[in-house]
């Protein structure tokens, strides 16, 4: 899920030929799930229509401090109404009225009445965008506090080759996205996510596994997301899905696939969060072909699968090792030992003994155990708001890792 959801962007076309890369950059803010409006000047309507603009961006378009029927169009109210403000194209023109703070048009009255933060997309001719000036009104507006996404180089409209061409749409986005995932709590932050179940093969048809849905570590993993992190989901079997949301998901099946899957990536995370309910057993051999039922009685040699955490343990360096414990009895003492034996840095406990927690369930109840403090439980809480404070604890404990 892109952190533009429901952001407010107010997108200003200038008259350039780059006019046309607008539609394309209102399509990409839609996809993203932001809300869309857009404001021309009047001389852009030449090289982009407004009715292609209001069609993408599901909003009217104005151009104008009034139209045909005498209805106003407020700049102060869209200046407040913006959570960011994007000129795309950023014309010669345009950019010499915001340095000197001339007021000639709609999209200056409304770049002067904004509060939000304003990011520009230069596009002009090279011998333009070269001009001592154009540098001068740059540095100017920069020094104001806008952004500006530099011009970049290619075939110019005036057939002359060099930098000046308005950077791609779906690059302003993503530089959009970015800057509004500066002040998110695990931005630049990468993290390992395990969850699910482990089904460990008994023959091709039959499997030892456990009751675990996978909820508790697919609902970290889009919370992650959302809180700016770079998530990597290993996820055994289930039915959860990170559609939408921007995941790298491993599927594998066994403990041991889960443990080759997590070690390819290991050393590149911040942050590792076992919530996968790892089988402790597997067969010791797995039949070819399907066993059959042939005696009252079968017994399975089973062996011990690798015990991941204390795996991860023993080369954490300086990440953060999260592990979860789930227990049925003394549930404090067995979770404060399995933090000392795994070298975790949280354990998250959850019991069977407290209603409508642990598998299956939407809901939660969790208590926080680490070395230096004491354990902090909460109540019963959905699942997906138990994974926002497990990772606001995480974000506010990083510098003890560090």
């Amino acid at each position: 899920m892109s952190v533009l959801k429901n952001k407010k962007i107010l997108v200003a076309v200038s008259a350039g030929i780059a006019a046309y890369k607008s539609a394309f950059l209102v399509r990409a803010l839609i996809k993203k799930g932001a809300e869309v409006k857009v404001i021309l000047t009047p001389e852009a309507t030449k090289f982009v229509t407004p009715l292609t603009l209001a069609t993408l961006s599901k909003n009217p378009v104005e151009w104008e401090f009034s139209n045909e029927k005498g209805d106003w169009a407020n700049h102060v109210e869209l200046g407040l109404w913006a959570d960011a403000m994007i000129i795309a194209p950023l014309t010669a023109r345009t950019l010499s009225s915001m340095a000197d703070g001339h007021c000639d048009n709609l999209v200056m009255a409304t770049y002067l009445s904004a509060k939000c933060p304003v990011i520009v997309a230069p596009a002009m001719d090279l011998d333009m965008y070269q001009h001592p000036s154009t540098a001068e009104n740059l540095e100017k507006i920069q020094s104001n506090g806008d952004l500006v996404i530099p011009a970049t180089s290619g075939e110019l409209a005036s057939g002359l080759v060099g930098q000046g061409r308005m950077e791609e749409p779906d690059e302003i986005v993503k530089f959009v996205e970015n800057f509004f995932k500066k002040d998110l709590i695990l931005s630049g932050k990468k993290i390992l996510i395990s969850a699910g179940p482990t089904y460990e093969a008994i023959d091709p048809v039959r499997f030892i596994g456990n009751h675990s849905s996978g909820k508790m570590g697919f609902e970290l993993a889009k919370m992650a997301e959302k809180l700016g992190a770079e998530v990597t989901l290993v996820a055994g079997p289930t039915h959860q899905s990170v559609d939408g949301y921007n995941i790298k998901r491993m599927d594998v099946t066994s403990a041991l696939s889960m443990l080759e899957a997590i070690e390819s990536v290991y050393e590149a995370q911040d942050i590792v969060i076992m919530a996968a309910a790892v089988a402790d057993y597997r067969p010791a051999e797995i039949a070819d072909q399907k066993i059959k039922k042939n005696s009252d009685k079968m017994t399975i040699e089973m062996v011990k699968n690798p015990d991941i955490l204390k795996h991860l343990g023993t080369k954490k360096g300086n990440k953060m090792l999260v592990g979860f414990a789930l227990e049925t009895n003394d549930a404090i003492k067995h979770a404060k030992g399995k933090l000392e034996r795994k070298n975790a840095d949280l354990i998250v406990l959850n019991t069977l003994e407290d209603e409508d927690a642990g598998f299956g369930v939407e809901t939660n109840k969790v208590t926080f155990i680490t070395a230096d403090k004491e354990p902090l439980s909460f109540p019963l809480k959905s699942k997906t708001e138990v994974a926002k404070d497990i990772l606001t604890f995480i974000a506010q404990n990083l510098k003890t890792n560090a």
